[in-house]
């Protein structure tokens, strides 16, 4: 052991430049695991790998899955309701063609798809027209549309399918961009043929202006009057209604809109529904083959200043009015609104052991079975809810028989004791309970927004907004 300490430090005494040298050689790389070695080192570091593929494969298939429900789904609502004639197994292909014929468009089966096409024999008399009139001028030469057409430029081309009112706007186009072109070698201008301005003259003022073949087609319906049917529900003038009757169907209309007031079919008691004259009245439309829309009418008809009322909400309900008033909008000063039922009941169990929203579904659910046969013609094609005001699901802030003229900004009808409670339970909600009170600067019927502190600018109806948001 000694003998080779020594001989290791001589040898690092006659070479002074060994402590470094070590610093500028390669270092040896590893060997790479062949065999099991390498299986068994791969094992560790691809398996985490390979659980994530399989994690991912899972996502993807659960993604594919809820897409294709969606797409399920679309498919049955388009059939259900949209009536449209796709295949049991339909793609979205299918649908855009059925999209297209709706609108009226040209699908072939390879899925050419193009807007109709005028029919041959008025292409035929519209290439007539233009041959035979005679411009100012001189300049039109006998010849053909055909053979003007037949001997264009490379660079305008007509479809055979392209209708008059296309060919004018090719025309201009091209006109527009290549006229030096035209000037020289287009047969459109020649001696032996029509120019492109006569052509287009005469369709403009031919027998194809204005001409709206293509567009797809829409219903048009007549709504008759409110008056027709008494509030015992019987018909007034059968004859009359046939008489009308007969001079809509003169005039190619698809069908009549009927209001069904809910104080006239329930109007006397509670769950007792009578449809006897509304029965008559569909039977004498069908006579005629017309369809029907109707609208469920749970509001008031008339009762302005100028009028009165001709159909009140059901007698029961205003009967119940007269002990809870509460039941109808009311204005700051305590006046009761009976064009309609507050927003406030339509959860609370006030008429009769049902609420509002268990009325007007009760009503509904009976015209539904009472007109079935109806139904399952096709001859009832659309039902309308009218909600509120005039039928319209909208805050009555402006009634006229409140004294209110337009354009007054109308006055809150939130002061039913209903609609108050509501307001308190929204306010204590948000952590705000002095909200719970309805504003005492917002003006009256017929003040104007600027005049209020509360619908002016900068007023508390902007603080409220503010601090709310």
């Amino acid at each position: 052991m000694k003998n080779t300490t020594e001989d290791a430090t001589s040898t690092q005494d006659l070479d002074p430049q060994s402590d470094h040298s070590s610093d500028y050689l390669p270092q040896p790389q590893p060997r790479r695991l062949r065999g099991f070695a390498a299986t068994a080192a791969g094992t560790n570091s691809t398996g985490k790998g390979k659980k994530e593929r399989e994690k991912e494969k899972e996502r993807t298939k659960l993604r594919e899955r809820h897409r294709r429900a969606i797409t399920s789904r679309m498919l049955a609502g388009l059939r259900q309701y949209g009536n449209f004639p796709l295949p049991a197994r339909a793609d979205m292909n299918d649908v855009l063609a059925a999209l297209a014929r709706e609108a009226g468009w040209i699908v072939d089966a390879d899925g050419t798809t193009y807007r109709q096409c005028l029919p041959p024999s008025n292409m035929g008399s519209f290439a007539a027209r233009s041959v035979e009139s005679q411009p100012s001028g001189g300049t039109l030469r006998t010849c053909s549309v055909k053979e003007t057409l037949e001997n264009q430029s490379p660079g305008l081309r007509i479809d055979e399918c392209v209708s008059p009112a296309s060919i004018d706007s090719v025309l201009i186009a091209e006109r527009d961009s290549k006229n030096e072109n035209y000037a020289s070698v287009s047969p459109i201008n020649s001696t032996d043929c029509l120019e492109a301005d006569q052509l287009m003259q005469d369709i403009h003022s031919g027998v194809h202006q204005n001409d709206f073949n293509c567009t797809p087609y829409v219903p048009v319906y007549i709504k008759l009057p409110a008056g027709i049917i008494n509030k015992f529900c019987q018909l007034m003038d059968p004859e009359g209604i046939r008489q009308e009757l007969i001079h809509i169907k003169s005039l190619n209309i698809d069908g009549v809109v009927v209001d069904c007031w809910w104080g006239i079919v329930e109007g006397w008691n509670s769950q007792k529904y009578e449809w006897s004259g509304y029965r008559e009245l569909f039977s004498i439309i069908r006579e005629f083959k017309l369809n029907i829309q109707v609208v469920m009418a749970f509001h008031e008809c008339g009762g302005n200043d100028s009028s009165d009322a001709l159909i009140s909400l059901p007698q029961w309900v205003l009967d119940i009015g007269k002990d809870n008033q509460d039941i109808f909008f009311t204005d700051r000063e305590g006046r009761r609104n009976t064009e309609c039922l507050s927003w406030g009941i339509d959860k609370e169990r006030v008429l009769k052991g049902r609420t509002g929203i268990e009325v007007y579904f009760d009503m509904m659910r009976s015209f539904r079975t009472e007109f079935d046969d109806l139904f399952a013609e096709g001859m009832i094609d659309a039902v309308e809810i009218g909600l509120g005001a005039s039928g319209e699901l909208k805050y009555p802030s402006f009634s006229e028989r409140m004294g209110w003229r337009y354009p007054g900004i109308g006055e809150f009808q939130c002061y039913d004791k209903y609609l108050q409670h509501s307001l308190r339970r929204a306010a204590k909600l948000r952590g705000h309970s002095f909200w719970a009170r309805g504003p005492d600067n917002a003006g009256h019927y017929n003040s104007m927004p600027h005049e209020t502190g509360f619908f002016c600018e900068r007023g508390s109806c902007r603080i409220l907004v503010v601090q709310d948001s």
